[in-house]
């Protein structure tokens, strides 16, 4: 039996899924089919292989591996079994992956005969970046192409549909006791990923469902909740054995991010704030490091600030474990949404602006501390959505109003991220769609980006990274128009744009010598003075565009004393360490 399983990516709410992130779907779903049948041959494929296939182009060509679409037409032809797993919740910007639509992928599919089947968040639609709404009409255009649209557990369906597919319903949610098994075997699919074994991160799911949600209902626009009624912690020693399975093929890379809050894992039930379990996180993160000790990057993703603020001393132990176990520059996104108070009322938002710059004012004590790799320990990230029901003017000016006091205040936060709200069937939004103000304020929506991003990203980006910072080990993804793109591996690594053409899939460590508003400009070193272009020279701290065309007419130069006899003494100690011959 031959099956594919096509990852279209996935980011939603509590996951995600885009590489250099393998998500757990697939994992899950290779790991069900395996058990359920052992002869099966399995090959993953991801949409850029089939965009590559049928549009003659390569898709997205910076992976690690070249994608196999040469083998990819053979094998859908072959295959008698179809999965494909999609689905965008929270649309981003992405580096060097671009998630699928159902409408590109069913294009794609069409003309196979294997069985087809659609899983993962895809069966609620996928939002367009800057997107409001989803129509059905491309939920009926799913239905028209696939023979199974799985609205539970796709890894469920999967198990069931291949013991006896009379007894397969696309409604079925498994439990982490039947999860176990799939998570373990499915670990092997990651040898496919076009990303492994260097750059891959896995995610690693810990908690299903909103523990906030349980007491007093979701956040309006939150697909979270709608999927998962109910809060399953996943159990200690089975988040540990799925991380020992994939360290042992190679992985190095972990993000603990498939979860609505990291804060919340073992969590004791109160209403609208959990009390947290400090005790669980440390025996969690204790265990990953004890099967996986030379672990490169060990990250988590979402936390409900109203938790830190209200449980502080309790969060700072959470804390200090994130730090004692993890890597640098871990980050956890905070869900403010808005600062409007009456905006976070009518739409059941996570907290208050007051309980978030508690608990950015908190983790910043613990975690601003820089560690090895350049980057601060742990930091976190702001969530904001515009358009959400009772927005005002006034609703703009207090979420700007309060950024600008985190910077004033000299506090740090990682990455600011806007988004519009998208509205998905199912959520309580979805009731007040019609009170969605997308459109009658988009200057505003407009204006306030803009002012964000110019006013409080650029020095906030300074002030987390300034100029003569180092970050370690960036990884080069993408050239274009005469810039190198990479990241550090991690749970929201910053872009750095090297200006100059490097080869990709490499690590470099760079220093930092200018800012953007979402990004910043490093060049790798230690720079060849003898060889580095003027383009680059002039980056260098105290040089500038007059003393590269110095440094030009003088090269080669023997030694470095020649060197510093040209730029000046008073630059050595800038230049020292950064430079060679």
């Amino acid at each position: 039996m031959i099956v594919a399983i096509i990852d279209g990516y996935t980011d939603e709410p509590a996951g995600l899924g885009v590489p250099p992130y393998m998500g757990i779907y697939p994992r899950y779903a290779y790991g069900a089919i395996k058990k359920a049948r052992k002869d099966a041959r399995i090959f993953y494929l991801t949409i850029d292989d089939l965009r590559a296939t049928f549009e003659g182009e390569r898709g997205v060509a910076t992976r690690n591996k070249t994608p196999n679409f040469s083998k990819t037409r053979e094998i859908l032809e072959k295959a008698s079994l179809i999965v494909y797993i999609g689905g965008l919740h929270t649309p981003g910007k992405y580096l060097s992956a671009v998630p699928s639509q159902v409408e590109e992928v069913a294009r794609f599919l069409r003309p196979f005969r294997g069985i087809k089947v659609l899983g993962g968040p895809a069966f609620m639609g996928s939002a367009h970046a800057g997107g409001t709404r989803i129509t059905s009409r491309e939920l009926l255009l799913a239905q028209s192409v696939f023979d199974h649209v799985v609205y539970g557990d796709l890894e469920a369906f999967l198990f069931d549909y291949l013991r006896n597919p009379k007894d397969a319903g696309p409604m079925r949610f498994r439990d982490y006791s039947e999860l176990r098994d799939y998570a373990i075997i499915g670990a092997e699919v990651v040898k496919q990923f076009p990303d492994f074994p260097d750059f891959v991160i896995a995610e690693i799911e810990t908690q299903r469902g909103c523990p906030k949600a349980v007491g007093i209902g979701g956040c309006s626009f939150c697909t979270e909740p709608v999927r998962y009624r109910n809060v399953e912690n996943r159990p200690i020693e089975d988040v540990v054995a799925e991380v020992e399975a994939l360290y042992t093929l190679g992985v190095r890379h972990f993000r603990v991010g498939r979860q609505s809050c990291i804060f919340s894992y073992m969590a004791r039930p109160n209403g609208r704030v959990p009390v947290p379990n400090p005790e669980a996180l440390e025996k969690l993160f204790r265990g990953i490091r004890s099967v996986a000790p030379e672990i490169k990057t060990l990250h988590v993703d979402n936390a409900n600030p109203a938790v830190i603020a209200n449980y502080p001393e309790e969060s700072v132990r959470i804390a200090k474990t994130l730090i004692k176990y993890g890597t640098p520059g871990n980050v956890v996104a905070f869900g403010l949404e808005s600062a409007d108070p009456k905006v976070a009322k009518l739409n059941n938002l996570n907290a208050t602006a007051e309980e978030t710059y508690e608990a950015v004012r908190i983790l910043n004590e613990v975690g601003a501390k820089r560690g090895p790799n350049g980057m601060p320990w742990l930091l976190p990230g702001i969530n904001i959505i515009f358009g959400l029901p009772g927005e005002t003017k006034k609703s703009y000016q207090l979420t700007f109003q309060f950024l600008k006091k985190l910077l004033d205040d000299g506090l740090m936060v990682r990455r600011i991220n806007i988004r519009q709200v998208v509205v998905f069937p199912g959520t309580p939004l979805w009731h007040m769609r019609n009170r969605v103000k997308t459109e009658k304020h988009g200057k505003l929506i407009q204006h306030y980006r803009y002012k964000i991003r110019h006013e409080i990203d650029l020095p906030m980006l300074k002030r987390v990274v300034p100029v003569g910072t180092v970050l370690r080990e960036v990884r080069s993804e993408v050239f274009e128009n005469g810039l190198t793109y990479g990241r550090q591996i991690g749970s929201y690594p910053l872009i750095v744009g090297i200006p100059k053409e490097v080869p990709l899939n490499r690590f470099y460590d760079v220093l930092i010598v200018d800012h953007g508003f979402r990004s910043i400009t490093g060049i790798p070193i230690p720079i060849d003075i003898n060889r580095e272009s003027p383009k680059v020279l002039q980056y260098l701290p105290g040089i500038g565009k007059k003393t590269a065309v110095k440094i030009l007419s003088k090269r080669p130069f023997k030694n470095k004393d020649e060197f510093f006899s040209v730029v000046g003494e008073d630059k050595r100690e800038m230049l020292e360490g950064i430079i060679r011959l």
